[in-house]
């Protein structure tokens, strides 16, 4: 058996701009990921944290002043009347804790709407009633699940449907690239529904995340993975082996700093803040916390978010259909460099894959 020859070296400048090349893009993601992960959770600070203050009287007005005054920013601090006031706002997430002052001082908190904050609000009470003497009774109005007591648990439910979604179009750009774009399109949906359907398994009978509401819980998962499908792979006819870093940037490094899964914006640097208003990771978050723990409760909203950028994922397909109509090249002259174009393509799309897999 005779040995394979040894590479002669003549194209080794070649060879060595193609790895650099394709270096570039895990660098990009270093750089991403450290700015956007690091920018967003390093230090959460409140910043205009909503709390109440429960109570009309004049010894209440002073109280809510001096915290507001004393928390430079920190806190947006309000009097409300009653109880069930206080208990209502915390509920709609217009409020997240409510002091009862007193002989026997309370603090209600909904864990349930972001258990980082209701941390960060049990803190500041804590110091209040200690200044006062008394110790301080803490009652969660919306606790969430025993199988979730960080409340984190939908956090690493998106984190599940968003790699099983952007890791999908690579494949689907990549080994699916000679399939017409409607066939493409029907995969997509169709491995929407596949991850959807895995996450309500781990959301459910799994791992208990959620004891409650498991079929919107699926629909909801099944929104948001097909919103990801459908944008990747109209995203792949423009901007091929770069694909992967795109998604990665929409879905990943805005998306889950901006989600509130962690920290809700009034823990975070206003751009996340700003983000977690229509971003679609927000609006699962939200969404599937409104549905499971408060009482629907600005559901509508974060539905619509979700169907929006499901919208934008449609519209993000048939701008791809236009663009690949208008590539197809016309008469056999062209059938060499047909030929040639889909080789290169082809080797594109295995790197892509295993850019894919290597993330």
């Amino acid at each position: 058996m005779s040995a394979r020859p040894a590479p002669t070296g003549t194209n080794a400048p070649g060879a060595l701009r193609h790895v650099l090349g394709h270096l570039l893009t895990p660098l990009l993601m270093c750089v991403g990921m450290g700015l956007a992960y690091l920018g967003a959770f390093h230090a959460p600070q409140p910043h205009d944290l909503r709390v109440d203050v429960v109570g009309s009287g004049p010894s209440a007005q002073v109280l809510a002043q001096t915290l507001h005054d004393k928390g430079d920013g920190a806190l947006d601090v309000r009097t409300v009347t009653d109880r069930d006031t206080a208990v209502s706002a915390l509920r709609e997430r217009s409020s997240f804790g409510a002091y009862i002052p007193g002989t026997r001082p309370e603090l209600l908190v909904a864990s349930a709407s972001s258990d980082t904050s209701a941390m960060a609000v049990e803190k500041v009470f804590t110091k209040v009633a200690a200044g006062q003497g008394a110790p301080l009774t803490v009652t969660d109005v919306a606790p969430v699940s025993d199988g979730d007591p960080t409340g984190q648990g939908i956090f690493f439910l998106l984190v599940a449907l968003s790699i099983g979604s952007y890791a999908s179009v690579a494949v689907i750009g990549g080994a699916g690239a000679v399939l017409p774009l409607r066939i493409r399109a029907l995969l997509a949906a169709g491995m929407s529904l596949v991850v959807s359907l895995i996450g309500t398994v781990f959301a459910g009978p799994m791992f208990h995340l959620v004891d409650q509401g498991l079929a919107g819980v699926w629909a909801m998962s099944w929104l948001y993975s097909v919103g990801i499908l459908l944008i990747g792979v109209g995203l792949h006819t423009f901007l091929r082996r770069w694909t992967t870093l795109g998604v990665m940037v929409l879905f990943v490094m805005l998306n889950f700093t901006s989600s509130g899964g962690i920290y809700r914006p009034e823990l975070q640097p206003g751009f996340f803040g700003a983000l977690h208003a229509f971003w679609n990771g927000a609006g699962f978050v939200e969404g599937v916390r409104s549905h499971v723990y408060l009482d629907g409760h600005g559901l509508g909203g974060h539905l619509l978010v979700l169907a929006l950028w499901f919208l934008a994922g449609v519209a993000m397909t048939a701008l791809a259909g236009l663009a690949e109509a208008r590539r197809r090249p016309l008469g056999a002259q062209t059938e060499k460099t047909e030929k040639t174009e889909k080789t290169e393509e082809s080797e594109e799309n295995e790197e892509e894959m295993e850019e894919a897999v290597g993330v």
